[in-house]
């Protein structure tokens, strides 16, 4: 648990933001309120009494610095991420601690590797992109199923969405990566990222019950495909979300997430289902919970945490998978998630 020490929030008052600083202060964090709205700010530290506020934007590099004085981390929770990524990224640096987002851009992601593996890994830092239900959570899912294999052929990954209320967020950050990418779909595949313009296939993917057979849009790449490849060698990594999950984000009149909990939490339930493949052996690794924005911050809190406390094996941008022990973080998330091996 924490102990006191700060981690800074920029984005503290969005949807996600809003669930992070919550599960800061549950675990002995304290968190430090940061944004570029000073009044939402205000807004929400009258929530928690005690809170610090920190206004900044990604443009001003000194309030940046001013923000982070004194923070033991940083959690990003602000999309879209190809804008705040990078400037949140350098103020960790110069302040010379862990930067943590829940980045779900599938090119923001390749970004942050891209741009500072090189940089980070010289400097012992830690960079820990997508560290969210898209992401992290696959990614420690893909890791732990694949055991003491040290390769794949394939990794597939369903997405058992009861429904998908996408905040304002997801929707802005949405369209920056149909901007970026020319409004095509992408598929990992040989490797590599590929971008094609025809339709996504429909099909049939088996989940482990309760939820059983269902219509999912197959080839549906999410940020996984960035976070598993980056230390797993996997040619082929294919996701999958059933339909219904599909035509609510497509839908321009969906409503937001609303609560239905103390917590904040949306009726939205998940089925996780990861299977990877070598040859013709196959191994099975599921999560189920609720609301995929709430889950995210148990998973980005948890990896400050184990940053915090060593518990680490790498340092560099390094994802979930490799950077922690998966079979351990995943059992530690069980008041949020069930993690199971099949």
């Amino acid at each position: 648990m924490g102990t006191g020490q700060r981690v800074l929030v920029f984005g503290a008052y969005g949807h996600t933001g809003r669930f992070v600083v919550a599960e800061l202060r549950d675990r002995g964090f304290v968190p430090v309120l940061s944004g570029r709205d000073a009044d939402r700010l205000r807004d929400l530290a009258a929530s928690h009494e005690g809170l610090e506020v920190r206004p900044a934007t990604v443009d001003d590099a000194d309030a940046l610095d001013r923000a982070l004085a004194g923070a033991a981390a940083v959690i990003n929770a602000a999309g879209p991420f190809a804008t705040t990524a990078a400037p949140l990224i350098e103020a960790a640096l110069r302040a010379g601690i862990p930067y943590v987002d829940v980045a779900a851009e599938i090119e923001a992601n390749v970004d942050t590797f891209a741009r500072y593996a090189d940089r980070a890994r010289a400097e012992g830092a830690v960079i820990v992109p997508a560290m969210a239900f898209y992401g992290g959570l696959g990614d420690l899912l893909a890791t732990a199923a694949l055991g003491d294999w040290t390769a794949a052929d394939e990794v597939h990954i369903a997405y058992g969405l009861s429904s998908w209320h996408p905040t304002a967020g997801t929707r802005t950050a949405g369209a920056v990566s149909r901007e970026r990418r020319d409004s095509r779909r992408v598929l990992y595949t040989d490797g590599r990222l590929e971008y094609r313009d025809d339709q996504a296939p429909t099909l049939k993917w088996d989940f482990p019950d309760p939820m059983g057979t269902r219509s999912v849009i197959g080839e549906f790449t999410m940020a996984d495909a960035v976070t598993i490849t980056s230390h797993l060698p996997v040619p082929e990594v294919r996701g999958y979300m059933t339909v219904e999950a599909v035509r609510d984000l497509a839908a321009a009149d969906t409503p937001a997430p609303a609560p239905v909990d103390d917590s904040g939490r949306s009726a939205q339930t998940f089925l996780l289902d990861v299977v990877v493949r070598s040859g013709a052996e196959e191994r099975r690794a599921v999560a189920r919970g609720q609301d995929i924005y709430a889950v995210s911050a148990p998973l980005a809190v948890e990896a400050v945490e184990r940053i915090l406390t060593g518990r680490t094996r790498a340092t560099g941008v390094a994802s979930a998978g490799e950077l922690f022990d998966a079979d351990d973080f995943l059992r530690a998330l069980s008041p949020h998630i069930s993690f199971e091996l099949l």
